[in-house]
């Protein structure tokens, strides 16, 4: 298949989340990416090796560059975010949205993309949204369509962030523009999940050889990700939790999807996410009149001709379960990037571990990739 070639200018670009997003949508993605935080430039560099820092966007100059095709910004959102200060553009971090579109103005680019939190619609009674898109408008030349996406569409997160796209041409042809995208863009894994009466375990063989574990007491559905002939380990549920006024806990419970990730997530602090591991043991069979008995290796025992209407006679499987916190994996999966994208780091050429800190820090500042996947999608007739 021959990929589209297009020159990305990736400002604010974090750990290359738009770059990501544009490549499995089927670019070859030529980067020149700015970003300040050392270990996100160390993780893009690391990642993407033939991509080329440009540094800090306040020093960009769209003369330096090669002709740039899209230009993607998720800019510093502290300011406009619902759990912030709400300086909005007043803010010195959200102010930078000006030196991206200074080099919007600077580029021509074909498209550009900024994406940012769902309070920009409300900072200063929304004055603040309306003077960006008014500016954007000032550059001239540019249609703009924006809508508040929801990772919960594709990934189990609950992060809803607005993307706004800007096109200097519209092809021939019926293209129906960017938006909308819905829930109906989420890819179907083919696992087909039901409830059953018992605990039981069944082969699904469209998902690469795994197991669903069906909870008899809680009735929720949970899908093997690991298994032993002693034991298999199931995907956690989240444990999400209600706050009063005060910000006092008043209740807790499971749940399929992950709140927003935070850049201080799994700092210990207020942030922090709590997952529900189930572990699987070993199966039981009854024995009549005497309690169970263990059976040994993986497999589950034949199963007997006596069912019975409550399933007694029926193997079982002993169920343990422990709390603990998301891990850095985890939040790469919940964000469409790859394990492990942020365990290591390209430091002037040497490469380096990167702490727990930092991996949680820039999976929560990073843009989803298959949002930006879903966009890139919509956008291929614009780079004919």
């Amino acid at each position: 298949m021959h990929l589209q070639e297009i020159n990305q200018l990736d400002l604010f670009s974090g750990i290359g989340g738009f770059h990501l997003g544009f490549e499995r949508a089927g670019y070859k993605v030529n980067s020149y990416f700015s970003e300040v935080d050392k270990h996100a430039v160390a993780v893009y560099k690391n990642q993407f090796k033939d991509s080329t820092y440009v540094g800090s966007v306040t020093d960009v100059r769209g003369e330096d560059l090669p002709r740039i095709d899209l230009i993607t910004f998720g800019s510093p959102c502290q300011d406009f975010s619902l759990a912030g200060k709400r300086k909005g553009m007043g803010g010195e971090r959200s102010s930078l949205i000006t030196e991206a579109i200074r080099l919007v103005h600077e580029c021509r680019p074909r498209v550009f993309i900024w994406e940012n939190v769902k309070g920009t619609f409300s900072s200063n009674n929304g004055a603040d949204f309306w003077a960006i898109i008014q500016a954007f408008a000032n550059i001239g030349g540019y249609r703009c369509e924006w809508q508040l996406l929801n990772t919960s569409w594709f990934l189990p997160q609950n992060r809803e962030r607005i993307y706004l796209v800007g096109y200097s041409t519209t092809p021939r042809g019926d293209w129906g523009g960017v938006f909308p995208i819905g829930e109906n863009h989420k890819p179907n894994d083919g696992v087909q999940r039901q409830v059953s009466k018992t605990l039981t375990c069944r082969y699904t063989a469209d998902s690469n050889g795994s197991f669903l574990i069906t909870n008899q007491q809680s009735a929720e559905t949970f899908k093997v990700k690991s298994a032993t002939s002693k034991e298999a380990v199931v995907e956690p549920k989240i444990i999400g939790y209600t706050r009063d006024a005060k910000g006092k806990v008043t209740d807790r419970h499971l749940k399929d999807e992950a709140g927003t990730i935070h850049s201080s997530s799994g700092g210990g602090g207020n942030t922090d996410q709590f997952v529900q591991d189930v572990k699987v043991g070993t199966w039981r069979t009854h024995k009549d009149g005497q309690g169970f008995r263990e059976v040994k290796g993986g497999n589950c025992p034949t199963i007997p001709a006596r069912a019975r209407e409550d399933g007694s006679g029926q193997p079982v499987i002993e169920t343990s379960y422990r709390i603990r916190r998301l891990t850095p994996i985890e939040c790469e999966r919940l964000q469409g990037f790859p394990d492990n994208h942020t365990e290591y780091g390209n430091y002037d050429g040497e490469v380096k571990k990167m702490s727990n800190t930092q991996r949680y820090k820039q999976c929560g500042n990073a843009v989803t990739v298959d949002v930006v996947q879903a966009i890139a999608n919509k956008l291929h007739p614009l780079f004919k």
